[in-house]
């Protein structure tokens, strides 16, 4: 059965191209539903005007595919709550110097 864990796996080798870390680690990934084989997304990005946000969101769909398990999947952008930095893990913004 596939959990929630091997998608965010998945997902972890999607990053961000300005930032160069995962989704997972920018805490980025809102919200995994998982039913079935079919896996429902919800993500954000660093900016709502991010000029590869249709190329971030496909790169996090074939991911998503990759989990064996998973035949359909679905990501979905939201700005509801807006991302901010304080979503990535303390010790990965300290390093960062956030």
């Amino acid at each position: 059965m596939v959990t929630e864990k091997d998608v965010q796996k998945a997902l972890k080798t999607v990053k961000d191209p300005e930032l160069n870390l995962d989704l997972v680690v920018l805490g980025l990934v809102y919200d995994i539903e998982i039913e079935g084989s079919r896996a429902d997304v919800v993500m954000s990005l660093t900016s709502p005007m991010c000029p590869v946000a249709g190329q971030i969101v496909e790169d996090a769909k074939n991911a998503v595919l990759t989990v064996d398990g998973i035949d359909e999947a679905d990501v979905q952008l939201t700005f509801d709550p807006p991302w901010t930095p304080e979503r990535i893990s303390p010790l990965i913004r300290s390093s960062l110097g956030l």
